[in-house]
């Protein structure tokens, strides 16, 4: 009888103890829901609360501690969200998301190793649910990270890799192409555009970019072509309008292009020997006024002394005076540049066209 009555009070301190721990996970359950809930309408305060008495009936439940962690931070509690991560990545260190949390939080603070660690590892993760879209938007955010840091070649390596994986979404590869300009890799910026407009040849914006990207690699007949396109496609867009204009001036002052007659090589030399004139006159009243550094009175000098010689009949007499003229062009353009800020219109076309045949 005593074995008997032994083992319906096992059997019975059993099911109370099951129907307790069912009761239990029932109430941390319901608490959770409704902490999800006021999660994801970001009423944080109500959802910090919720998921801490959760945490009463599951104290070890690593989903309720992680959205714990999250409600923090919505509330910018985030010394003791941290903790929670922390605790959380020692348990789980390939949880895509703990790992881009804490990598969020080591930006914020400035700790750039940290912070690319756990970018890194939130890259190369596991995530619950759409996993290439998860690990392609951690290394978005880490490129964003890198740029807002001017850590650009950092930046060109992590686009390089996701450019690599990228699909020929023209929305994204457009997108791309944007980072790879913040980076300065106007290269593989012009790729991403020119992806992104074999799906749509009338995207606008992939027209203007590419036509920065060739406009920066000084292909301008390519940057040419793109930026005509963009500003009939969006009339509005100054900034492409004036690279435009920038660009045919670049294409109708370079003397030095090929299949040009030597009456237009001239002309394009006389007009440019001109502009140099008044630009290095303008920086020398300019810079004279401001009590500031003048050009080099050597630079008029050569200017003054060459130009009864800029004539179509000299330059007709001389063929070598053209290189002669346009050195000098490009010498006063350089040095006015330096001394007088940036040129614009004709000088901005000359300065570009000396850089274009820079050690030819």
């Amino acid at each position: 009888m005593l074995s008997a009555l032994a083992v319906v009070m096992f059997v019975a301190v059993t099911g109370l103890s099951r129907l307790y721990h069912a009761q239990q996970e029932s109430l941390g359950n319901r608490w959770f829901s409704r902490g999800v809930a006021d999660l994801k309408a970001q009423r944080f305060d109500r959802a910090v609360a919720e998921f801490r008495a959760a945490l009463v009936y599951s104290r070890d439940n690593y989903s309720y501690q992680l959205n714990l962690a999250e409600a923090l931070l919505g509330r910018k509690q985030t010394n003791e969200a941290q903790a929670y991560l922390v605790t959380l990545w020692d348990r789980q260190p390939e949880d895509g998301l703990v790992n881009l949390e804490l990598a969020r939080i080591a930006a914020q603070r400035g700790e750039t190793e940290q912070a690319l660690r756990y970018y890194h590892n939130a890259i190369y993760a596991t995530w619950p649910d759409d996993e290439e879209v998860q690990r392609r938007d951690a290394r978005l955010e880490l490129i964003e990270f890198l740029l807002r840091n001017n850590a650009k070649t950092q930046a060109q390596a992590e686009l390089i890799a996701l450019a690599a994986n990228l699909g020929e979404d023209p929305a994204q590869q457009t997108h791309v192409g944007d980072l790879f300009v913040r980076a300065q890799d106007y290269e593989h910026a012009l790729a991403a555009y020119r992806v992104a407009l074999k799906s749509n040849r009338h995207d606008a914006a992939a027209q203007a970019g590419a036509g920065l990207a060739a406009f920066e690699l000084a292909r301008y007949p390519l940057a040419y072509r793109y930026l005509q396109a963009a500003v009939v496609s969006e009339p509005g867009d100054a900034q492409s309008a004036a690279r435009l204009k920038t660009t045919e001036l670049v294409l109708q002052m370079d003397p030095f292009q090929r299949q040009i007659s030597a009456a237009q090589r001239s002309r394009i030399v006389i007009e440019a020997f001109a502009a140099a004139g008044e630009r290095l006159k303008a920086c020398s009243v300019e810079q004279n006024s401001s009590s500031l550094t003048a050009p080099q009175p050597s630079s008029a000098e050569s200017w003054a002394k060459m130009k009864p010689r800029v004539t179509p009949a000299g330059l007709r007499r001389n063929p070598d005076l053209v290189e002669a003229a346009m050195d000098l062009v490009f010498n006063i353009e350089r040095q006015t540049s330096a001394t007088c800020g940036s040129p614009s219109g004709t000088d901005e076309a000359l300065l570009l066209i000396a850089k274009l045949h820079e050690g030819s």
